[in-house]
C-alpha cells in the first residue's frame, strides 16, 4: 500500500480572479511568501510521495520554471550573501527526474484532468492534490491519509462536514459505518440539492485511490455541470477495495474563493513566528473601527 505518486491537477483557468489570474496561473498566487501549489507540493513530500506529476494547460509555464532551478537568481542571492533566501530557493525544487507534466488540452473537468495522468501514474495507488484547497495542521493532511491508506487498505478521501445549504458545492459522502475519524463510504454524490443530500459529509481536494479509477474514467461520461467527475469514477469503484472518508486534523481554506484566500493570508501569517506580533496588533487595531 506504498503511495509513491501524486498529480496535481493545475489546467484551471482560475477565472474568480481576474484580472490577476490573467497571465499568472491561479496556482501561483502567493499565501505570504509561496505560491498555492508549493504547499501542495511540500505537504506530498512530506507524506513521502516521490514523483510530482502536473496536469498543466495552456498558460501554466510558471509553475514549470518555478519547480526549475533559476540559476542567474541563485548566483545573485549568493553574491550579496542572501543564504536564507537561496536556501529557501533550492529548497522548492524536487530532485532531478521526481517532475512530469502531461497537457489537458481541453477541459473537461477533474475527472478528465485525472484520466490524462494515467500513463503516469501506472498501475500502483496515488495521490491527488488540488492546490486551491489549502490546508493548515501540525501533521500535513496528505501523511495522515496516508497512514489511513496503510490501515484501511483501500481508497481514502478527505472529508469535512459543511452546513447542509452549502452541499451543493461538494461531492458528499452516503455514510456507512463512522468511528468519528473514518467514515465507510456507502455512495457518492457530486453537488447534490440539500433536501436529496445523503449526509454533510463532504470530499475536498485531497485523494489516494487504486489504478481501478482510471477504468472508470475511460468512459468518458459527463457528469454534474457536463464535466467528466471523478466523484462519478470514485463511485463506481464501491463494492471493490475499501472506500473510506478520512476526517483529518486540520483547518481547510478554499483559495479557489476570494474570501477563503484572505482567510488563508491571515492564518498562514499568525502561524509564522516572525509575522504572528505584528500581523496580531494589526488585526486587533482595525476589528476595533469594525
Amino acid at each position: 500500500m506504498r503511495v509513491r505518486k501524486a498529480v496535481f491537477p493545475v489546467g484551471g483557468l482560475g477565472t474568480r480572479f481576474l484580472p490577476a489570474t490573467k497571465a499568472l496561473p491561479k496556482e501561483m498566487l502567493p499565501i505570504v511568501d509561496k505560491p498555492l501549489i508549493q504547499y501542495a507540493v511540500e505537504e506530498a513530500h512530506a507524506a513521502g510521495i516521490e514523483e510530482f506529476i502536473f496536469v498543466t494547460g495552456r498558460g501554466k509555464t510558471a509553475i514549470e520554471d518555478h519547480f526549475d532551478h533559476s540559476y542567474e537568481l541563485e548566483d545573485l542571492l549568493s553574491s550579496r550573501n542572501k543564504l536564507q533566501a537561496l536556501e529557501a530557493l533550492r529548497a522548492a525544487v524536487p530532485g532531478a527526474g521526481q517532475i512530469a507534466y502531461t497537457r489537458q488540452q481541453v477541459p473537461l473537468g477533474l475527472g478528465h484532468a485525472v484520466w490524462c495522468a494515467r500513463k503516469l501514474v501506472g498501475d500502483e495507488p496515488f495521490a491527488v492534490l488540488l492546490a486551491d484547497d489549502l490546508i493548515l495542521s501540525e501533521e500535513p493532511c496528505l501523511k495522515q491519509m496516508v497512514a489511513a491508506a496503510h490501515e484501511t487498505k483501500g481508497n481514502i478521501v478527505a472529508v469535512m462536514d459543511v452546513p447542509r445549504e452549502q452541499t451543493s458545492r461538494y461531492g458528499i459522502l452516503d455514510v456507512g459505518s463512522d468511528d468519528g475519524r473514518l467514515a465507510e463510504v456507502r455512495g457518492l454524490v457530486e453537488k447534490p440539492e440539500p433536501a436529496a443530500a445523503p449526509s454533510t459529509l463532504s470530499v475536498i481536494g485531497r485523494y489516494i485511490l487504486m489504478p481501478e479509477v482510471f477504468d472508470h474514467l475511460s468512459r468518458k461520461e459527463p457528469g454534474a455541470g457536463g464535466e467528466i467527475q471523478l466523484t462519478d469514477a470514485m463511485a463506481r469503484m464501491l463494492g471493490g477495495k475499501p472506500f473510506h472518508g478520512l476526517r483529518f486534523d486540520g483547518t481547510r481554506f478554499d483559495c479557489g474563493d476570494k474570501l477563503g484566500f484572505l482567510q488563508a493570508t491571515i492564518a498562514f501569517g499568525l502561524a509564522r513566528d516572525d509575522l504572528r506580533q505584528g500581523l496580531g496588533d494589526y488585526l486587533s487595531m482595525i476589528a476595533k473601527d469594525l
